[in-house]
């Protein structure tokens, strides 16, 4: 069978000259032009260029990646601190939406939609009892802001469906969970994520903790996986002294960039203790090593991701984007926060945590060995601290692998702990709200009663969870109450309320709290 060799003269003429880029774009053309216009079958253009894409980026380092215009806006509405809806937060509770707070002052709050209402209709559309997904359901409720959107809901109390309509604005999305006083001096402040509002949102928290007294913090980027660097460098400057080094980057065809403090912090005296843990990443990172490396606090948990790595975005024409890593962070000792790869390795990349958990190193500090020459001395005190990718803590805390039962864990990944506390709370809100119009007595006094222990073993049953003898049970009912108690006082009132009731039992909080209360 004969070869047939098609001749493009035009795309292959090679000029005098020409650069390897040049050379390069012009093959890609030619394999491009040849494939639209000669495959035996059709073919999806823009699909052939985006695996291209993705072909050349996975030869590349984990980080930099590309994605398509809808999954570009969803990853960044997180970060860009609103997106645009009907502002409920809500859980799904047997295939129907129940709203578990409207945002205060909100689109939904405005027309009436209070916590409890279960949402079953959206423009006359059914969404309630048809296994609809709960991304259909978003789409269905998110829109433009100022789009109207017709809600059917079903009240307790309300015999038929009442309908409101709710005009969509942008509703904001908060990244302090948690800022309270754990003990009359010591204030703590939990971030989820790094976006273009926490700065802002760190430094109320830390005004507002400080009119109660705080005279010393517990910064909590536990599970923290980054976000913005200037939400990083504007958090720590808040800490730090003028002209500390926060960090700094390095690249080969950018420019190096130091990052340091302007000396305008608000709260550059109070002693500080962050709490890091394998899932606290990047931007996480950034704040940590600074802390650390400039002698201003010490930091509390187990050694971080290890994602140093600077990502540049590029929006292409169509929405779409590529974030293409073009440099390195540094600590101010000098540590690269990135740890090892080998490029277009991503699975054994990806496979890291589990390695480090097999390893041991989760578990216990000494299996981790370091060489001499990724030690680096702290600014100040000149202690010693390790490069080689992450943020070692200087108190360890050891992941407990027998802190949950079996028979928890099952329970929570079936959705049966938070479907108990959905109905009991929905069966009892008005009493409560009685009983406990403040948080402080709630705390005080509430004990999880029989008859949610019973909601929940009934469900448990419902769903297969199977708990094994007597001592399972009641090393399960240790934990489970004081969650079950924590998600009724994240629906009464807030995050905040929630972290500090199951932070009662956090040993990286317990070890913080021990550290900063002996150096008094």
């Amino acid at each position: 069978m004969a070869l047939l060799v098609v001749n493009l003269p035009m795309l292959m003429a090679q000029q005098k000259g020409t650069s390897p880029m040049e050379a390069a774009m012009r093959k890609l053309t030619m394999a491009q032009f040849a494939i639209e216009g000669l495959y035996v079958d059709t073919v999806n253009i823009e699909k052939l260029t985006e695996d291209a894409i993705n072909g050349m980026l996975s030869n590349l380092d984990p980080h930099s990646s590309y994605t398509n215009p809808a999954e570009t806006k969803r990853l960044n509405e997180p970060l860009q601190g609103s997106f645009e809806g009907i502002g409920v937060q809500f859980q799904m509770l047997e295939d129907t939406l129940f709203v578990i707070q409207p945002v205060p002052k909100g689109p939904s709050d405005k027309v009436g939609i209070i916590a409890g209402d279960r949402i079953v209709e959206v423009n006359d559309t059914t969404i309630a009892g048809v296994k609809m997904s709960r991304e259909e359901i978003m789409r269905r409720l998110r829109g433009p802001k100022g789009s109207e959107v017709r809600l059917g809901i079903r009240r307790n109390g309300a015999e038929d469906l009442l309908e409101f309509v709710v005009t969509r604005d942008k509703i904001p999305v908060n990244t302090v969970d948690a800022a309270y006083m754990v003990t009359p001096k010591i204030g703590l402040i939990r971030l989820s994520s790094f976006g273009s509002t926490s700065h802002g949102e760190i430094v109320q928290s830390l005004m507002k903790l400080r009119q109660q007294g705080m005279e010393d913090l517990i910064l909590d980027l536990q599970q923290n996986g980054g976000g913005y660097m200037e939400a990083a460098t504007d958090i720590a400057n808040e800490f730090l002294e003028k002209g500390d080094m926060i960090v700094y980057t390095k690249g080969r065809a950018v420019p190096n960039r130091e990052y340091k403090a302007d000396g305008k912090g608000i709260f550059r005296g109070g002693r500080i203790a962050v709490l890091v843990d394998e899932y606290s990443a990047s931007a996480s990172e950034i704040v940590s090593g600074a802390i650390q490396d400039q002698d201003r606090g010490f930091v509390v948990g187990r050694r971080t991701f290890g994602k140093g790595l600077v990502q540049r975005p590029f929006v292409l024409p169509d929405g779409s984007m590529i974030r293409l890593t073009v440099a390195r962070y540094y600590t101010p000792s000098g540590r690269c926060i990135q740890k090892p790869y080998e490029k277009g390795d991503k699975d054994a990349y990806d496979q890291d945590l589990l390695a480090r958990y097999n390893h041991g190193e989760l578990v216990n500090a000494d299996s981790i060995h370091y060489p001499d020459s990724l030690k680096f001395q702290t600014l100040r005190k000149h202690r010693t601290v390790y490069g080689g990718g992450g943020i070692m803590p200087d108190y360890f805390i050891p992941l407990d692998t027998t802190l949950y039962t079996k028979f928890h864990r099952e329970l929570v990944a079936k959705g049966v702990v938070v479907q108990t506390s959905l109905r009991f709370i929905d069966n009892h809100r008005k009493e409560l709200k009685n009983t406990y119009p403040e948080f402080e007595k709630f705390e005080r006094e509430f004990e999880v009663p029989q008859e949610m222990i019973d909601m929940l073993m009934t469900e448990g049953e419902k769903v297969g969870a199977k708990c094994k003898d007597q001592e399972e049970l009641d090393k399960t009912l240790l934990r489970v109450k004081l969650q079950l108690k924590a998600l009724i006082a994240r629906d009464l009132w807030d995050m905040s309320e929630y972290y500090q009731i199951m932070y009662q039992e956090n040993d990286f909080v317990k070890k913080a709290l021990e550290v900063l209360q002996k150096a008094d």
